[in-house]
């Protein structure tokens, strides 16, 4: 699987699989193993040709009125991912099976508080950011679903996981993960909502209107897609959910960060971990609360449907 994904990795991977076969026995059971290893790689990615992810990426044209994604200061990188939407989801029925209702208008009161909570914690150079808050921050803004599977194979060690449970907690963990980011992505280029960075510096939000600050910065860069839902909640949700039916919502853990060595942060519940990562991305000055509940609430939906049809299919289900 690695090979056909990242071929130029060729050396490395050829290298560690020989050294983790070199440890097995040689014999019928052995060749039976890889045999079976090969089928399975080969099947799945047969069952993904032409899933619509190499597929060029479609132009989004800039968007010109109050609350339409436009590119975000300073690079203004265009947007990424815009097939995404149009790939072929892998447990869900459609990409937009649970796409999040519209957000408050930028005209709204709704809008004007949640991206006023964005403009006064989120800033580069926040007075009212506590410094948990600006940890917090800097601690979470890496590969989410990377430090997602970091937790679930350190929660897999803790409760002695055996062999099966660890295999089916990764595969319904990564295909929640994978029908997610398809899911998020859709309501990201239907929605096409500007990031808070456009709307702080160009003003025009709210009711009544707020001006510009054309020198606010946020604490965080922000990623080059638009702003509604958001990524972090909602991969978090889905992960936190489906550790949750595990190994049970409360389950002590402790967290390390991929992007800022030696913070650990501790937590008594999944569910508090990802509300953390997701509120990241306010003291962050990425996103508005308004993304973060719909983030939260599409991959707790996405999670539920894969955990369900894990069952329903067949699949089973090894849970606490």
């Amino acid at each position: 699987m690695l090979l056909a994904l990242y071929p130029s990795w060729k050396a490395g991977l050829d290298q560690q699989l020989a050294n983790e076969l070199a440890t097995i026995p040689d014999g019928t059971a052995k060749l039976k193993g890889i045999a079976v290893g090969r089928l399975a790689a080969t099947l799945a990615l047969a069952s993904r040709a032409g899933d619509g992810s190499s597929a060029t990426p479609p132009a989004i044209p800039a968007g010109t009125q109050p609350g339409q994604y436009r590119p975000a200061p300073p690079a203004f990188t265009p947007p990424v991912f815009t097939q995404w939407p149009n790939v072929t989801p892998f447990v869900l029925q459609s990409a937009d099976q649970f796409r999040p209702a519209a957000p408050a208008p930028v005209s709204s009161a709704a809008y004007a508080q949640a991206l006023d909570e964005v403009r006064n914690l989120g800033s580069k150079t926040s007075t009212t950011r506590t410094a948990d808050q600006t940890v917090i921050a800097k601690f979470w803004p890496g590969p989410i679903w990377v430090t997602w599977n970091e937790i679930a194979e350190t929660s897999a060690m803790t409760h002695h996981a055996d062999l099966a449970r660890t295999a089916q907690l990764f595969a319904l963990l990564n295909l929640s993960f994978a029908d997610t980011t398809i899911a998020f992505y859709d309501a990201k280029y239907h929605y096409l909502v500007w990031r808070p960075i456009t709307a702080i510096r160009e003003g025009g939000a709210g009711t009544p209107a707020v001006a510009g600050d054309p020198t606010w910065t946020p604490l965080l860069g922000t990623a080059p897609d638009p702003s509604y839902p958001g990524a972090h909640s909602a991969i978090s949700a889905a992960g936190a959910s489906v550790l949750a039916r595990f190994f049970g919502d409360q389950d002590r853990l402790s967290v390390t960060s991929d992007v800022l060595p030696g913070v650990v942060r501790n937590f008594d519940s999944y569910s508090a971990a990802a509300t953390e990562a997701g509120l990241s991305r306010i003291y962050g000055g990425v996103h508005t609360r308004l993304d973060h509940v719909a983030g939260v609430e599409l991959g707790n939906d996405v999670a539920g449907f894969v955990l369900a049809e894990s069952r329903s299919s067949g699949f089973g289900f090894m849970g606490t």
